[in-house]
């Protein structure tokens, strides 16, 4: 369909303000409030024992969602697209599912399981607690970043197809080093892609994490459960947006990481392409003349 210009300028217009309203706006408010009362002030808010200890453990959760994550959604991304077999799509519906579902339910059905008289409740008789402790935060976060990795790495798999991969194959390389050598570098920005959405929902994750949380400062607080305290049981409304900032900086230095890195591996394929370039290139000067292995055979046929 092709549109007028009045068209093409009309609908960036509405797409702006759009943006502007729903997302410059109110990041914009939460700036100014936190910096309102001045840089030292929003220091010492970010600094309180309890920030320090929220902000530890959701850099724990990240930490070790995101390896399991990885590993989980490579392999099932390999899985289904080059596997076939009974019950695929039930497995593509469950993988899904975090998109469906509340996290408030995802937080209940954790309490169902390892809570007080759940089916694995007996494991706290042992000693290891799961509900309102580290491992239920970190089950409640797994689940609903489940389906990033899968999704991001999914499609690229198809996309490059299996040939490279069984001609790995036939010259004798084995699963790991297939893997290492030819997928791992071809999936690698889907991966860094879904490596970002996982970190960024990790971090601000609420709904699951708060129901299996005691939300106790300094024992089972997030960040954003501790933006949640600060403004509704604290009524401390400029700490609770200095926490909110401290959240949207960590995500913005993972944004920028992530380009730094796209940027780089841009650059370098540019690098390693003009180097295949000028070694295909003939050079000019070089004067050993081409060897014609026919000749014997014109000969022999004279």
């Amino acid at each position: 369909m092709k549109l007028s210009p009045a068209s093409k300028y009309g609908l960036r217009t509405v797409a702006l303000l759009y943006l502007f309203v729903l997302l410059v706006v109110p990041v914009a408010l939460i700036f100014w409030r936190s910096f309102e009362h001045g840089l030292g002030q929003f220091w010492d808010w970010i600094t309180t024992p309890a920030a320090i200890s929220a902000l530890q453990l959701s850099l724990l959760i990240v930490i070790i969602v995101v390896p399991l994550n990885v590993i989980f959604g490579v392999a099932t991304a390999i899985a289904l697209v080059r596997g076939r077999f009974r019950g695929r799509g039930i497995v593509q519906a469950i993988i899904d599912l975090p998109f469906a579902v509340s996290p408030v339910v995802v937080g209940v059905s954790l309490i169902l399981l390892w809570g007080y008289g759940g089916w694995f409740g007996g494991i706290e008789s042992l000693g290891f607690r799961v509900i309102f402790g580290l491992p239920g935060m970190v089950l409640a976060t797994i689940f609903v970043t489940l389906p990033f990795v899968v999704r991001e790495v999914e499609p690229v798999l198809r996309e490059i197809g299996t040939e490279q991969e069984e001609a790995a194959a036939t010259l004798g390389a084995g699963g790991w080093q297939t893997f290492r050598r030819i997928t791992l570098p071809a999936i690698r920005w889907g991966l860094t892609y879904g490596v970002v959405l996982t970190v960024a929902r990790s971090l601000g994750e609420y709904g699951a994490v708060i129901i299996v949380s005691s939300g106790f400062p300094g024992i089972s607080q997030t960040l954003t459960l501790l933006v949640s305290s600060r403004y509704t049981d604290d009524y401390n409304e400029f700490g609770a947006y200095a926490a909110a900032t401290l959240l949207m900086f960590i995500a913005l230095l993972v944004l920028l990481a992530m380009t730094l890195i796209e940027r780089r591996g841009a650059v370098g394929r540019v690098t390693r392409s003009a180097r295949r370039t000028s070694n295909d290139t003939p050079d000019p000067t070089d004067e050993t003349l081409p060897i014609d292995t026919t000749a014997g055979d014109k000969e022999y046929a004279r």
